[in-house]
């Protein structure tokens, strides 16, 4: 029988499955998982814990045309784990998936429920010749 999960109600149960734990230790393990789709989830769950946990302002995931990886919280100057080549492609096809955003540019709000409460992100993607970028941003 097929799952029939959607990619979002996914994310909230990770969140709810790891919201107990170290979200940027966990975040180091995602390149070694070996179901990408099911990583790239998991690392967007621990990047909303993170971001909610640091009271950040904001986290993006870059990729670039030659399959590198960036990612960045914005709290302080730092970088986060990075998911790896093959997972941060999906993580971007995940947010596409859930936000529905198709063209080269596009934001849209995104509501979450993590346990008992719930968080609103605006999601970004921004698509050039040389990168696809997203970005959650925390907050108002």
């Amino acid at each position: 029988m097929r799952d029939m999960t959607t990619p979002q109600k996914k994310i909230q149960e990770l969140c709810d499955c790891f919201a107990e734990t170290d979200p940027l230790a966990e975040m180091a393990a995602v390149p070694r998982d070996a179901d990408e789709e099911e990583a790239a989830l998991k690392w967007l769950a621990l990047a909303v814990l993170h971001g909610i946990d640091r009271h950040a302002k904001k986290i993006s995931l870059k990729r670039y045309t030659d399959g590198s990886v960036k990612t960045q919280a914005e709290y302080r100057d730092s970088e986060l784990p990075s998911p790896g080549p093959g997972v941060g492609g999906r993580v971007i096809e995940a947010v596409r998936q859930v936000t529905h955003i198709e063209g080269k540019k596009g934001e849209i709000p995104l509501a979450l429920g993590i346990r008992d409460s719930s968080i609103e992100l605006l999601v970004k993607v921004d698509k050039d010749s040389d990168s696809e970028k997203i970005t959650l941003k925390f907050g108002k």
